[in-house]
Parts: C-alpha cells; structure tokens; sequence
C-alpha cells in the first residue's frame, strides 16, 4: 500500500510540471493574487504602495485632499490572510478526483450526456471571470458559502467554485498511473487501493500548483502596482478566465502544447513504468493475454508476442464503408498497425503526423492501420467529439470507438498513445508505448512489410530521424538505457552495474555494442572495468558526449588512432575526423567511472 502511495505521489508531482497542464496556469497563478486589494479594504486600510503619506497628517480624516476611512482603533490594520491560494487547489484537487473516479457512473446513472462535466467546467470558469470583473456575480457565487461564521472562508468560496471547474477542465497527459485510475472510475470497479491511488496522485499534483498560486499570492503581495490596481487586476484575470474558457471550448490551447516538448516523459516512464509500478499496477488488472509480456517496449527487434487480441467490446466505428466493424482476421496478409489513441490527448496528437505518413507511403505496401479510441474522459466517449477531433486531426483511418476499454484491457495496454504492430500471420510482433522511436517503429514496419512479402518494393523512410540515414549519415545517438536505438549485445540492466559482451561477427551499419562493466542509466552510462564500447557508423565525423577524469583510447577499423584525456563537466569531444563521409567501426576503450552521455555525427 505505501509503495502504491509512493508511486501516485510521483505520478501526480510529475503530471503537474508536464505541457498538458500549462493552460491552467496562468489561472492559478492570477487567482492566488486577484483579490488582495479587496482584503486589505476589508480589513479597514487603505490600499497604498509603500512610501505613500497617510492622509489628514495621522488623524482619521484627511484636510483638503478628501477623506480616507480607516478603520477604529480595535480593529487594527493587519488584513486578513489571503488563502485563495488554497482554496482554488483544493477546488481543483476534489474536483478532478471525485469525477475522475465516479462521474462517469453519476453521469451514467442519471442519463446525462457525457460532455456535461466538460460543459459544467467551462460554465463555472465563464462565471468565475465575470464574477472578478462584476461584484454582484462573485457576491452569487459566494452566497452558497454564506452560513460559515468566518468571513475569510466566505470569501475564499468564489476561489473554491473556480477550483471546482478547472477540476472538471483539467486534462492531464496520461501515463499507466492515470490510466489505471481513469479505468477503475469508468467501469466503477472502484477498490481500496484505487482511492489510495486516487488521492496520492491528487497531492503529488496539488503540490506544484500551490507552489504556482502561493507564488502569484506573493508577487500581488510584494509589488505595489498590484496593491494600488487591485481591481484592475481583477477585471484582467476575470478576462483571462473567459478567454481561457472560450479558447478550451475551441480547442485553441491544443495547439499550443503540441507544439511544446514532452519534456517529462523520460521521468515519468523511469517512475511509472519501473518493474515496482507495473507490479504495483499489474495488481489492478486480470492475467488475461499474458503472453504479450514477452515483447518489450520499444524492443529493437521484432519478436513473437503471441496472437493479436481481438477488438472486443467496440461501440460503434467510422472511416470504414458503411462505418462497418474490421475484422483483424479479414486482414491475414497484411501488416496491421494497432494506435490506442483518445483524441484529446496531446501525446496522441503529436503523434498522430507519423502514422499519417506510415499509411500514406505504406498502404500500397500492404500496411493497414486501426486507430483504437480508449476514452480517457466521459466526454471522450460522445461519438460526435470523437469524429471531429479526428477530422480536425486528419485521421482518416478506421476507427473504433472503444468506449468500455474492452480492447484496451485485450492489449494489457497502459499508455496514450501506444502501438502495437501485427504481422501478416496475426501475431504481435513489436508495441511502442507513448511518443518517440519513430525511426525503429518505422523500422519494424518495413521488416514486417519485406516478411509478407520479400517481393515488396518499399519508398524512402517518412520520419525526419529517418531521412538522415537517407542522407548518408548516422543519427545522433543517446548514451540512455530509455532512448537509446541501434543497441545489440547483453541485454541492458536498469541502474546496476552489469557486465557486457560484444556479440560475435561483424557490428552492422547504425549499431552500438557494451562491453568490460558499465552502468546504464537515463542520463548517461558510466564506465567500470575493462569498459569498451564499439558502434559501426557512417559520417564525416563521430562526437561524443563525455564527463568525468580519465583517459578513452580510440580505434577505427582497429587501429589507435588517438587518446583522449577526459577532465571536468560534459563537454563534447571529436573522434574521427574526415574530409568525406565513410562508414567505419569505432571502438572506444574508456577508463573507469567516465561518463559518456550522446553520440553525435557530421
């Protein structure tokens, strides 16, 4: 049970600093600060910069210059705290857990269309903002607050109601944590350790976003222009609050954090997808399809899986003739990609110009893709949204519209997006969980198409990392046990120092080989005894990416060819140096606890 606590904890703390959070922020952090001036007023002080004169020269009227009230003398000037801060993260933290968990049985129950909750977010956020702009609206949405004795946590309610919509609005990237708890909430199989997980994961996320709204509190707090403008600074986040609403209802923000890097999936795989988690997570699923777990995720070669599950439990498909069902039997002989997707997810959405390309320059080849729409949200599963997402997307694919994650639990899968690929015999060959790997996803892809068909005559690679073998040159390679590609050998062991071998026969062109003792990490692998590393490449130079203090003796087709002397922090280094591209087996024989983090090639 704490290991499960553990693992929430993190997913949250992690989930809250990912791109899929940003267009709650700035609400946040102008909510913590929005209504200062209107507490100190409160409190019976005028709201001054620091520096400005007292009016009337220190009596309770003011000569000439017109009257400042202030307050008597046994209510002192210290205004009341502001915890809008708290109010508007525990709004949104009972928010997003309680429906996460039980709005899709509530809706359910009561016959209510399965966008409502995302209506009901986008109305309490319109009403928020016109409330900071209009008094009399705030007064409103206070009034269900009115019978608390304490004025302050009257108040905070406005900021508790805002809480509660973005709760409803908040749509995290989705790793196996969220998606464990998402599917417990939408089948209502609801048990100890999911609330357990529920809640854990909630903090984890409540805590950076308090940091973001106690920090507005303190910016409003700290800067006198703020304290001078405290009702202009209202009307501007309540503006913000409608526009961010309106920008959500039209999907505005999506665009944005496309275009943004995942830049916490490498953590969030090394947390949520450790051998702990999945045996933490594997707990709240049955054993069915085990033998898929003989593939790994991103393997670098294909393998056998066993046979494709069925797509079981679909509600409805389109993108087919008629919007008639697929059958994965009906497509023995060809290569079928598997895309678990939700439409508004934005992992998914980044990836879905990949598997645009891989069907567009495959489908002559034989290639057939199904997208597999496992909702993630109630409103996810409206067959109108999902359509429009993915024409707005340009998915035009078929699509199966797994609404009770039938399919998902088939595929023992945990990830948005994931793909899995089948080869001509029905068999589950390779997956990819979340983004990334395009280039070895590709790969797998034309191994299956030449496999169905050694006759095939297949185009050029689609994917950028792709086109820079076209272009005669090896890609930039990652020193990292999550992203690294082209490696063969001894497996590679997680965070413990293990020991290597070459394998036997002749290194081919893009590949990479360990051995003597090294440690793989996510960041970089580090050197034991005996380490040597050996990686056939074709380009003009060969870099790398080194730390640490000691010596590498670097070889080229098995000759010395110069010594390295490794001191300080990462700092490239040049390896091979040639006035035209060659391809060439390096081999680099590095000193014990050095460091080397990426390859790179010119």
């Amino acid at each position: 049970m704490i290991t499960l606590m553990l693992i929430g904890l993190l997913g949250g703390l992690i989930t809250a600093v990912s791109p899929c959070i940003l267009p709650v922020l700035p609400v946040v952090f102008l909510a913590g600060g929005s209504g200062r001036g209107e507490d100190a007023q409160a409190a019976g002080k005028p709201v001054r910069a620091p520096g400005d004169a007292e009016a009337g020269g220190g009596g309770g009227t003011a000569g000439g210059g017109g009257a400042v009230a202030t307050a008597p003398p046994e209510a002192p000037g210290r205004p009341p705290r502001n915890r809008r801060p708290y109010a508007v993260v525990a709004g949104l933290v009972v928010s997003f857990a309680f429906f996460t968990l039980l709005g899709v049985t509530i809706i359910s129950a009561l016959g209510l269309p399965q966008d409502i909750l995302r209506y009901v977010g986008l109305g309490l956020l319109v009403l928020i903002g016109l409330g900071l702009i209009f008094p009399p609206v705030e007064r409103l949405l206070e009034k269900p607050f009115a019978r608390i004795p304490q004025r302050q946590v009257n108040k905070e309610g406005s900021a508790f109601v805002l809480g509660l919509g973005l709760g409803l609005l908040y749509v995290p990237c989705a790793g196996p944590v969220l998606a464990a708890i998402t599917i417990a909430g939408a089948r209502g199989e609801i048990s100890s350790d999911i609330v357990v997980l529920t809640l854990s994961f909630a903090v984890g996320t409540a805590v950076p976003l308090l940091v973001f709204a106690l920090a507005g509190r303190r910016v409003a707090d700290r800067i006198a222009a703020f304290r001078r403008r405290a009702r202009g600074l209202r009307i501007a986040a309540g503006s913000l609050m409608i526009v961010l609403a309106l920008a959500l209802a039209l999907d505005v923000t999506a665009a944005i954090q496309r275009s943004l890097p995942d830049y916490t999936s490498g953590v969030q795989r090394k947390i949520e997808d450790s051998d702990a988690a999945r045996q933490q997570l594997s707990g709240l699923y049955d054993n069915s399809n085990k033998e898929l777990s003989r593939c790994e995720d991103g393997a670098d070669e294909l393998r056998s899986c066993g046979p494709a599950p069925a797509l079981d439990g679909i509600d409805s498909w389109f993108n087919t003739p008629g919007d008639r069902p697929v059958d994965l039997k009906s497509l023995r002989g060809k290569v079928t990609l598997i895309d678990f997707w939700t439409y508004s997810c934005i992992n998914c959405q980044r990836a879905v110009p990949h598997i645009r390309d891989w069907e567009r320059a495959y489908r002559d080849a034989g290639l057939r893709v199904i997208g597999v729409h496992s909702p993630e949200f109630a409103f996810e599963k409206k067959r109108s949204n999902v359509v429009a997402g993915a024409e707005k997307l340009g998915v035009d694919w078929p699509v199966a519209l797994d609404n009770d994650l039938d399919t998902w639990d088939n595929y023992r899968n945990r990830f948005w997006p994931a793909k899995y690929l089948i080869d001509a015999e029905g068999t589950v060959r390779y997956f990819k969980f979340g983004e990334g790997q395009y280039d070895q996803t590709e790969n797998m892809i034309r191994e299956l198409l030449r496999q169905a068909d050694p006759t095939v005559v297949l185009p050029k690679p689609t994917d950028r990392a792709m086109d820079d073998l076209a272009a005669d040159r090896t890609p930039e390679t990652y020193l990292s046990n999550l992203r690294i590609r082209g490696y063969v050998g001894t497996p590679l062991v997680d965070d413990r120092s293990a020991v290597y071998r070459f394998p036997k026969g002749d290194l081919p062109l893009n590949k990479l080989s360990l051995d003597g003792t090294w440690t793989a990490g996510y960041e970089e692998f580090t050197a034991g005894r005996e380490a040597r590393l050996a990686f056939t490449y074709r380009a003009k130079n060969a870099n790398i990416v080194l730390a640490g203090t000691g010596k590498v003796t670097v070889l080229v087709n098995g000759e010395v060819t110069k010594t390295l002397r490794v001191t300080g922090a990462p700092t490239l280094y040049r390896l091979t140096d040639d006035r035209d591209p060659r391809t060439a087996r390096l081999e680099l024989r590095v000193d014990e606890g050095l460091q080397a983090y990426a390859f790179t090639f010119g």
